[in-house]
């Protein structure tokens, strides 16, 4: 099983630096580490079995001692995870299910906010369908709801920006985890807030404190940032569209609207958010809107 390049199936099953390692990849939810952990607990389901094995067997022999049982159960761990690179489908059904769970794709980029979920790099020159083109339809069932609800908002934004709409929605959804996590004030009203927008001096409209992550010198940092409120998800829209098409800074994401990569690339090389992984997670989160 691999994570950040490291073979953890070559690597001795006791080796704590590996666990560890598997235990930081697998809090930011990718793909990749989705299946190395499962792929891991297959090898503590195969190391059981082994054991459960051992002990139905006699182990008075005039040979056995504490140090052969020792040396035997550190042999059926590294066994157990040799074993489990090739799998015995245990691992795939987990992956199939906690994916379908976390809105996650196998083998796909991230999808998103507060689950995110991918590590890779984003493959340049990645283009997005259509306009309002959908694929199979079978995006869970959170996500397609997502979609449902802001696709109309994004349509009419899509006009003033020519950014498409599903590409909107997709950044809309790593904002908020899908909407799980929009921003409300103390008395729980909505900021109807899509897209993470601060609150400058140059603001007059109503606002809310909200806790927010940002990252200093690459390190995540909790601050309380003041962010701009809206009376409904289309004037949202429009006050991204607007921020969008009225900024020089977006000029280059503007003109290279229709590729998922190019755009999400576009906005985070123009400091629209300090996550360095942003843009990764953003074109997972597009793909995933895609299918819905």
């Amino acid at each position: 099983m691999s994570i950040a390049g490291a073979d953890l199936t070559a690597k001795f099953a006791l080796d704590v630096q590996s666990v560890n390692q598997l235990r930081m990849e697998a809090k930011q939810s990718s793909p990749e580490a989705l299946k190395a952990a499962a792929q891991q607990f297959e090898a503590v389901f195969m190391n059981m079995l082994l054991k459960s094995m051992r002990d139905a067997t006699p182990q008075d022999g005039l040979f056995d001692s504490e140090q052969t049982r020792m040396y035997t159960s550190m042999l059926d761990q590294q066994l157990s995870q040799t074993l489990s690179s090739r799998g015995i489908g245990l691992a795939d059904v987990m992956v199939r299910q906690l994916s379908t769970t976390l809105g996650v794709q196998p083998g796909a980029a991230p999808t998103t906010g507060g689950l995110s979920l991918d590590n890779s790099a984003v493959t340049p020159g990645v283009v997005a369908p259509a306009d309002g083109a959908r694929s199979s339809g079978d995006a869970p069932a959170h996500v397609a709801a997502f979609v449902e609800r802001m696709l109309p908002h994004a349509q009419a934004a899509s006009a003033a920006t020519g950014i498409p709409p599903r590409f909107m929605v997709g950044q809309a959804a790593l904002e908020t985890g899908w909407g799980r996590g929009e921003m409300r004030d103390a008395d729980g009203r909505n900021s109807f807030n899509l897209f993470g927008i601060k609150a400058g001096s140059n603001w007059n409209g109503r606002t809310v404190d909200v806790v927010t992550t940002e990252y200093v010198d690459g390190k995540p940092q909790k601050q309380v940032e003041r962010f701009r409120a809206y009376d409904s998800y289309a004037e949202s829209f429009r006050d991204y569209a607007s921020l969008l098409s009225g900024n020089a800074r977006y000029r280059n994401v503007i003109a290279q609207g229709q590729d998922a990569a190019a755009f999400a690339q576009g906005l985070q090389q123009a400091g629209y958010a300090t996550d360095p992984a942003y843009a990764r997670k953003l074109v997972g989160v597009i793909r995933l809107v895609e299918t819905a």
